[in-house]
């Protein structure tokens, strides 16, 4: 059992090394310093305690009133549909 849960753990610093490497690639090549981190993904607690510190000069964005998830994008969906028809009913 110890060498599955180093294995694992393993697997997830690697994850979050190469997260914040692809971030700073993009930083670079963007400037932007602002990281959204939603999506079912980063509901892992040990992907998320990995990462931020290695993306501490970024503005991070974490999801506290949506969940992250596949309720984020139906709140997404229904926030664009609301948009179209208050924007198509003042067009």
């Amino acid at each position: 059992m110890e060498e599955r849960a180093g294995r694992a753990l393993d697997f997830h610093v690697t994850m979050a090394a190469a997260v914040a490497e692809v971030l700073g690639i993009l930083s670079v090549r963007t400037g932007l310093r602002t990281v959204a981190l939603a999506g079912g993904v980063f509901q892992n607690a040990l992907l998320l305690e990995e990462l931020l510190p290695r993306i501490g000069g970024y503005h991070v964005l974490l999801p506290h009133r949506v969940p992250p998830n596949d309720g984020g994008i139906a709140y997404g969906q229904a926030a664009v549909a609301l948009a179209r028809m208050v924007h198509s009913q003042h067009a």
